[in-house]
């Protein structure tokens, strides 16, 4: 209970927001791989590979990234 809590306080729970061509995703863990076909993330519980086109990173935080591009496919590992 004191976990949740704490994440309730702290918001470090992850997030993604699925939009038009723009994915955000919120309190990631580090990016593994970056190119303008293939993006993968890594999170807490596991990795998300974002495939598509002309890919790029418009917002770049240490807790928030942004992507926008022609997105294709999205994976989770």
């Amino acid at each position: 209970m004191l976990k949740k809590l704490q994440n309730y306080i702290l918001d470090n729970e992850f997030r993604m927001l699925v939009l038009t061509n723009k994915i955000d995703i919120v309190n990631y863990l580090d990016i593994d791989h970056f190119d303008d076909n293939k993006i993968i993330v890594r999170y807490n519980s596991g990795t998300i590979i974002i495939k598509g086109e002309d890919l790029i990173i418009s917002k770049l935080l240490t807790d928030e990234i942004l992507i926008n591009g022609k997105i294709k496919n999205i994976d989770f590992k």
